[in-house]
C-alpha cells in the first residue's frame, strides 16, 4: 500500500506543478477571476480540466485490473470553480476516456459513472458561495471518492475481488484526492488574491504619483512638466520620461546626462502610431527596428509609449524608457497606463482652469476698455468749469479722474481689498456728484471688519454707474443709491447694491440670465458672467416699485 501511496503523491505532484504554472498563464488568470462565465469561457475551462483529468487517470498506478488515479482532482477542481456545467462537460469527458481505454476492467464502469457523477453533482456546491473553498474541496475530494468505491463494491464483479480492490486503494485514494483538490485549489486562490494585492499596490502606487504631482498641475508649463517627469522617473525606476503632443517634445527628464533628449520634432515611428491610432505599444529589446528611432541610447533597453486625451481626442503622449529589464513589466506597463489616464485628466482640469482664467480676464479687459469717451469728455468739461471759479473743487476732481483711471489700468486680473474697490466708486461718485450736483446721493453701510475681504476687481464700480446712468439719471426723481456690504454665515459677504429711481425692464433681466444681452448692457452682463464664473452664482436683479436691486455674494477666502 505505501508503493501505491507513493506513486499517487508522484502524480499528485504533477498535477500541482500543472496548475501553478496555469495560475500563472494571464489567460487563465482573466477566464478564473471572472463572476460569469461565457460559452467560451467555459469551453475553455472544461477543456483545460478535461487534459488534466484524462492526464491523471494515464500517471495513474494498476493494482489487480483497477487503476488508483488522481483523475478525479482535476473533476471536482472544475465543478469547485466552474460551476454544474463546467463539472458536467469535464466528469463526462473524463468518465468516458476511463471506460474507453479500459472498457472490460473490473472498476471502468463504476470509476467512469462516478466521475461523471461527481463533476456534475458537485458543481451545484459552486453556488452555495463558501468562502472557504479549499475546505470545500477537501470534502468534494472525499464524497467522489466515496461514492466511487461504492460503485465498485455494487457494480464491480466478482464481489470478492471488488472488495479486496477498494480495501487496498481506500484509504490512499481518498486521502491523496481529498489533499490534491485542497491544494489545487489553495493555488488557485492564492493567485487571485496576488492579483488583488498587485492591482492594490499599483493602485497605491498611482495614487502616491498623483499626490506628488498634484501641485506641478496647478500652473502647467515646461518646469512644472519636467517635475511630473522627474516624480514619474523615480517612482518606476525608469531612465527618461517624455511628454510630448501631436509633434513636438515638450517637456523630458531623464536620469544621467547621457540620456538628454535634444531635439525637440517627434522623431520615432512608434509615437507617431501612438499618436495616430491611439493605442499604448510597449516595444521590448528585440524589436530593434522598431527601438531605432525612438531610442535615446543603446543601453535603453524597452519603452512604453501611451496616448494622452481630453475627451475622445488625442492631445499628446507619455513615454517611459527603461534598461534595467529586458521586457516592461505587467506591473510597469499597467501603472504607467494607468498614469497617462491621471495624467489626461490633470491636464484637461489645468486647461479648463486655463479657458476659465483666460475668459475672466478677457471680461475684465472688456470692462476695462468701457471707459466711456463721453465720461472722460464730461469730467474734463466739468474740471475746465471749475478752474476758475472753484479751483478746489477743480483739483478734488482732477484727483478722482485720476485715482479712477489708475484703478481701472492697474487692477484688471487680481482680486482687490472691498476697501480698495470702494475708493475706485467714490471716485466715480465724486466726479458724477461734481457734475450733477444734488441730483445724486449715495449711502455707505458697511461692515468694519469686512473692508480687507478680497474681492474680484472692478465688480461694484460698474454696478453702480448702472444705477447712476440708467436709474438716477433717466429716472423717476429718485436720487439715493444704496451700498451695502455685510458678512453672512459660513465665509459669505454679501453686496446689495439699489436704487430708488426708475426700475430695470424685466426683458434686460431675463436676457442677462439666458446670455443674450446687447453690447449696450455689457457692464452689468460682465459682472454677472465674471461672478458666476467665479462663485457659481451670478447677480440677482430684482425690479422693485421705485428702481433696482441688484445682489451677490462672494466667499470670502480664508
Amino acid at each position: 500500500m505505501f508503493g501505491l501511496v507513493g506513486n499517487l503523491i508522484n502524480s499528485l505532484g504533477y498535477i500541482i506543478t500543472i496548475a501553478f504554472f496555469l495560475s500563472r498563464a494571464r489567460g487563465f488568470k482573466r477566464v478564473i477571476k471572472k463572476e460569469k462565465y461565457k460559452k467560451i469561457d467555459m469551453v475553455l475551462l472544461s477543456l483545460i480540466f478535461s487534459v488534466l483529468a484524462i492526464g491523471g487517470t494515464y500517471m495513474g498506478t494498476d493494482y489487480n485490473g483497477a487503476i488508483a488515479n488522481t483523475r478525479n482532482i482535476s473533476v471536482v477542481v472544475a465543478a469547485i470553480i466552474g460551476g454544474p456545467m463546467v463539472g458536467f462537460i469535464t466528469g463526462l469527458t473524463a468518465g468516458i476516456h476511463r471506460i474507453i481505454i479500459d472498457p472490460y476492467g473490473v472498476t471502468s464502469i463504476p470509476c467512469g459513472i462516478a466521475t461523471f457523477l461527481g463533476g456534475w453533482g458537485l458543481g451545484y456546491l459552486k453556488r452555495l458561495n463558501i468562502k472557504k473553498k479549499y475546505l470545500l474541496g477537501f470534502i468534494s475530494g472525499i464524497i467522489i471518492e466515496n461514492a466511487s468505491m461504492g460503485m465498485i463494491l455494487v457494480i464491480s464483479k466478482p464481489f470478492y475481488l471488488a472488495l479486496n480492490i477498494v480495501e487496498t486503494i481506500y484509504f490512499p485514494m481518498v486521502l491523496v484526492n481529498a489533499l490534491g483538490v485542497s491544494i489545487v485549489i489553495l493555488i488557485t486562490e492564492n493567485m487571485m488574491l496576488e492579483e488583488d494585492r498587485m492591482a492594490g499596490e499599483e493602485a497605491r502606487l498611482v495614487l502616491e504619483i498623483a499626490n506628488k504631482t498634484l501641485p506641478y498641475f496647478r500652473e502647467v508649463n515646461n518646469d512644472s512638466l519636467k517635475n511630473v517627469c522627474k516624480t514619474i522617473m523615480e517612482s518606476l525606476d525608469a531612465k527618461i520620461v517624455v511628454f510630448t503632443d501631436l509633434e513636438n517634445i515638450i517637456s523630458h527628464y531623464a536620469q544621467d546626462e547621457k540620456y538628454e533628449i535634444t531635439h525637440t520634432k517627434i522623431r520615432g515611428n512608434v509615437t507617431k502610431e501612438v499618436l495616430r491610432t491611439g493605442i499604448f505599444k510597449i516595444v521590448n529589446a528585440d524589436e530593434k527596428e522598431a527601438r531605432k528611432l525612438d531610442c535615446v541610447s543603446d543601453d535603453i533597453i524597452s519603452f512604453i509609449i501611451v496616448p494622452l486625451t481630453s475627451g475622445t481626442e488625442i492631445t499628446g503622449a507619455l513615454k517611459v524608457y527603461f534598461s534595467e529589464n529586458l521586457y516592461v513589466s505587467e506591473r510597469n506597463k499597467n501603472l504607467v497606463i494607468g498614469l497617462s489616464k491621471l495624467i489626461s485628466t490633470q491636464l484637461e482640469i489645468s486647461r479648463i482652469k486655463k479657458l476659465k482664467e483666460m475668459a475672466r480676464d478677457a471680461e475684465i479687459r472688456a470692462l476695462q476698455t468701457q471707459i466711456n469717451p463721453h465720461f472722460l469728455f464730461n469730467a474734463l468739461n466739468t474740471i475746465t468749469s471749475f478752474v476758475r471759479i472753484n479751483p478746489t473743487q477743480a483739483r478734488s476732481t482732477i484727483i478722482d479722474l485720476a485715482t479712477y483711471l489708475r484703478y481701472n489700468l492697474d487692477n484688471g486680473n487680481k482680486p482687490v481689498d472691498i476697501k480698495m474697490e470702494l475708493e475706485q466708486v467714490k471716485a466715480y461718485v465724486n466726479i458724477e456728484k461734481a457734475r450733477f450736483y444734488d441730483k445724486i446721493n449715495v449711502h455707505y453701510e458697511i461692515d468694519k471688519d469686512i473692508e480687507l475681504v478680497k474681492i474680484p476687481s472692478l465688480t461694484i464700480q460698474p454696478l453702480v454707474e448702472n444705477a447712476i446712468q440708467h436709474g438716477i439719471l433717466n429716472g423717476t426723481g429718485g436720487k439715493d443709491i444704496y451700498i451695502k456690504i455685510y458678512r453672512l454665515e459660513n465665509n459669505i459677504v454679501r453686496i446689495i447694491i439699489e436704487n430708488n429711481g426708475k426700475s430695470i425692464d424685466q426683458e434686460v433681466i431675463d436676457k442677462i440670465y439666458k446670455n443674450e444681452i446687447e453690447s449696450t448692457k455689457i457692464g452689468l452682463y460682465n459682472v454677472h458672467r465674471r461672478i458666476k464664473l467665479i462663485y457659481g452664482k451670478g447677480l440677482k436683479i430684482e425690479r422693485l416699485e421705485e428702481g433696482t436691486r441688484i445682489i451677490f455674494d462672494i466667499k470670502e477666502e480664508e
